[in-house]
């Protein structure tokens, strides 16, 4: 338990009823999980708002109850104070009944449209391998050195974060490298936290239907960096047009990298097969497992923050090139026929250009690219004729089919899909619905040395459709399906 005064150190307070010198057990803002002597905070959510629970959190035992607005009647023996944020009171507080565990390793924040997943996950493994405990946020799973919990958000709730980041300082983590989404920081969950830096990979047409302006998106990301240290790092990519932006108002020490313009870590790529590439960093050669020039960002974003953290620099070299993909990013099978199965969780117009590019550059041109792609239902509607578009524009063959739907009906994103495919490319274009069938389709049409790209779902083991997950794991579908067709 802990004093309510010490977990509101911090909380901009604009009333308080009630006294804060009160131990509470717990800090919640979900009314269904408190219990006897919680503190309740009462989120404005975008399905639900929490001030319409106070009274049952009350009812379950709450002794303490945060909010936007103190209710017109206030119960006995109950304190209530008043914030502006209530998400931002929510970080704060979290990190307050932790012991502000961020302050105790080296917490780095990665950000972008893509490439968050693997630089941070390959950031954990490069560590891990170097000797060091290690803790990782992602969206494939939270790591607290070699104990495994899941996760269902890109960036977690600020107590998940927060408590994990306490599991982290018991078992004796130094650096702890975490995925920061563009929702996570709107939604303040990383507020509250002390980051010894933040890297930037890209930005791109993504998230729309919840920023609305793509000046918006650009300038959430950027408050990561804005709220960074002057003991901090933050490291950018300027090869992004929006790099530099990132930069404008930090107080941390500034860093960039790239690809094609002058940087503080740059990088060629001297040679690219299937199995790896060669690459040229400074002054040292890397042959590295992972292909593709959206690769060799990620690579290079990773050798940068390892130097940065203060790894010898032919030890990061050493560790890069035993590094392999991440689940579900180019993830590849080569069947008997030699058919290539490519899984990838390209669901952005710019992430699926990037693979088909890559495909595209790696192939001898006698091989069929056939791509099964599809978009997502209840988000940015106005990336799928675009995503339409560079699939049937990109492959030899475009099959259309659903991705998680969620509410929506599968068909009508397939057909605004569909909407985005030049004349040209509509024979190249079939859609089928039921995804497993789609990716049969592809097996079944592929011959010898083809390509199969199977995007937008990636490392997901599940498709998401009116409230109900079934299972569904592409890598393995499709993996399955070329061993039982070509036996």
């Amino acid at each position: 338990m802990k004093l309510l005064k010490d977990i509101l150190y911090g909380v901009g307070l604009s009333a308080i009823s009630g006294s804060t010198n009160i131990m509470v057990n717990a800090v919640c803002f979900d009314s269904r999980t408190v219990g006897m002597d919680d503190v309740f905070v009462a989120i404005k959510g975008i399905l639900a708002d929490g001030h319409k629970f106070i009274e049952s959190a009350i009812n379950q035992g709450a002794k303490a109850i945060i909010c936007e607005k103190l209710p017109a009647q206030m119960v006995n023996g109950v304190t209530y104070a008043e914030v502006d944020n209530g998400n931002s009171a929510l970080a704060v507080m979290a990190s307050n009944f932790y012991d502000n565990p961020s302050k105790n390793l080296k917490l780095v924040g990665i950000t972008g449209t893509n490439g968050k997943t693997t630089v941070s996950t390959l950031l954990y493994q490069l560590f891990k391998k170097a000797g060091y405990k290690v803790g990782l946020i992602s969206t494939i799973k939270i790591m607290v050195d070699d104990e495994e919990y899941p996760t269902s958000h890109t960036t977690p709730d600020a107590l998940t974060i927060n408590r994990h980041l306490s599991f982290m300082n018991k078992a004796g983590v130094e650096f702890c490298f975490m995925e920061v989404s563009s929702h996570g920081i709107h939604q303040k969950r990383s507020e509250g936290l002390v980051f010894a830096g933040a890297v930037f990979t890209n930005i791109t047409h993504d998230h729309l239907d919840y920023h609305k302006t793509f000046a918006e998106y650009r300038d959430t990301k950027k408050t990561l960096f804005d709220n960074l240290s002057k003991k901090a790092f933050a490291l950018t990519n300027i090869d992004d047009k929006n790099g530099l932006v990132m930069l404008q108002n930090t107080k941390a020490r500034k860093y960039t990298y790239a690809l094609r313009t002058y940087a503080d870590y740059r990088a060629q790529i001297l040679e690219s097969q299937f199995d790896g590439q060669l690459l040229k960093i400074g002054d040292h050669e890397l042959w590295a497992k992972l292909i593709g020039n959206f690769n060799a960002y990620n690579i290079l974003a990773i050798y940068a923050t390892a130097d940065l953290l203060g790894l010898e620099t032919l030890e990061i070299l050493r560790l890069l090139s035993e590094l392999e993909n991440v689940d579900g990013r180019f993830q590849y099978y080569i069947s008997k026929e030699k058919i290539k199965a490519i899984v990838d969780y390209a669901h952005t117009p710019d992430a699926l250009k990037n693979v088909l590019d890559t495909i595209n550059t790696l192939r001898t041109g006698n091989e069929n690219v056939i791509t099964v792609v599809g978009c997502g239902g209840d988000r940015d509607r106005s990336k799928r004729p675009v995503m339409g578009h560079i699939a049937s524009e990109l492959s030899s063959k475009a099959i259309f089919t659903s991705d998680n739907p969620r509410t929506e009906n599968p068909n009508t994103i397939i057909s605004e899909m569909e909407s985005g495919v030049e004349p040209q490319n509509e024979k190249k274009v079939l859609s089928i619905e039921n995804r497993k069938q789609a990716i049969k389709t592809a097996c079944q049409m592929a011959a010898a040395n083809d390509i199969i790209l199977v995007a937008g779902k990636g490392h997901e083991t599940y498709q998401e459709s009116q409230g109900k997950r079934i299972d569904f794991d592409d890598f393995e579908i499709v993996k399955d399906l070329l061993k039982s067709l070509n036996k």
